[in-house]
């Protein structure tokens, strides 16, 4: 996953589009943070939306602990790759199903009550994740294992972390993890739908994304192009946010300008946001092609809030990132509609924001 070190914000949404765009859907969203030098943008882009679900449901503000889902996952990755015996994919990287899966487990927590800084200015996972796969490692060298290891890895996640609280004050209230997620959050997991549309499976299945970051084998419906990019714009048009995953290692991922354009011609890139190039039509076929070639792959995961017209009539998304509001344009990055086909992994929804005829698509 990409990694960026910067601080945190404090302004939510785009203010001010730049010359030339028009805001068309905006939906609330909570103020851009910063992931810094970690690979936990799954966890940051998923509690934001789960933070505009509980504006768009209950009209509250909420800053979930990016970091308490985080230290839960790992020890889940670490109870697979022991049970793998090491062949198992353990890194920082995970996806959107894997916080929903966390918080139906294991319940939220406000950031005010587990920041996961232990201390520290900034996130840095660096050493954490290298200490715990060496532990790993170490662990499965011997037979039998210790029963008693998921102690010591969750002592090097309290060291590098913090201990979780098992009760904590949050608005004059005590709560735990799970009581804090039922009565302050008060999501439905099962509302969700995971969404991607490749043609090397059955459209109208789902099946296991197959990507190296779906270490927990979660599975998508898989519907045609058009019909995924139909629930992305339904679903903001009713208000509703997106979560989104997908490739931002392309030459047309402009992060410091804030702009996301299908094109690899490096002097027209330099001139946005003057000028707009021209980008290539998108089909399935393309998509498809992209993806069997490795150069549309699994890279970071954000959170759509809106969309806005260039004055040539292009639509673009207003997609919020977790490289805190001094990346782009104030912490968000404006996507082209063609960027959006080509690049899109995955996409996670609220399945009463699928509009009717798309719904038919899906895998009941």
């Amino acid at each position: 996953m990409i990694v960026l070190a910067a601080a945190l914000s404090a302004s939510a949404q785009i203010q001010t589009l730049p010359e030339g765009f028009v805001r068309v859907n905006d939906c609330e969203a909570t103020s851009v943070k910063s992931q810094d030098i970690t690979g936990t943008c799954w966890s940051y882009s998923t509690s934001s939306f789960i933070e505009s679900e509980v504006l768009r449901t209950r009209g509250k503000a909420i800053d979930i602990s990016e970091m308490f889902t985080v230290r839960n996952i790992y020890m889940e990755k670490a109870i697979r790759y022991v049970r793998y015996h090491g062949i198992a994919n353990f890194s920082q990287g995970a996806l959107a199903h894997d916080l929903l899966h966390s918080y139906e487990k294991y319940g939220m927590m406000p950031q005010s009550a587990y920041t996961g800084l232990n201390g520290k200015d900034k996130h840095n996972h660096s050493a954490l994740e290298k200490e715990l796969k060496l532990y790993l490692d170490s662990l499965l060298k011997s037979r039998p294992i210790d029963p008693h290891w998921k102690d010591g890895f969750a002592a090097i996640m309290d060291e590098h972390l913090g201990a979780v609280p098992a009760v904590f004050e949050y608005e004059g209230k005590s709560y735990n993890a799970k009581s804090f997620a039922d009565e302050v959050i008060g999501i439905d997991v099962d509302d969700y739908v995971g969404i991607t549309s490749f043609n090397h499976q059955e459209f109208g299945d789902d099946f296991i994304l197959e990507v190296p970051d779906n270490w927990s084998d979660g599975e998508y419906d898989n519907v045609p192009l058009d019909i995924m990019m139909q629930v992305i714009d339904g679903a903001l048009e009713s208000g509703y946010t997106v979560e989104w995953d997908g490739d931002v290692s392309e030459k047309g991922f402009l992060r410091r300008k804030g702009y996301a354009l299908l094109c690899d011609d490096t002097s027209a890139l330099k001139q946005v946001p003057e000028v707009m190039p021209e980008e290539p039509k998108v089909t399935q076929e393309s998509r498809q092609a992209n993806f069997d070639n490795l150069t549309s792959t699994d890279d970071h995961l954000m959170h759509i809030v809106g969309t806005a017209t260039y004055k040539d009539g292009r639509k673009f998304y207003m997609v919020k990132n977790s490289w805190s509001e001094r990346a782009g344009i104030e912490g968000y990055t404006l996507m082209s509609e063609a960027y959006m086909r080509m690049k899109t992994i995955s996409i996670v929804v609220h399945h009463k924001s699928v509009p009717k005829k798309a719904r038919k698509h899906l895998d009941d």
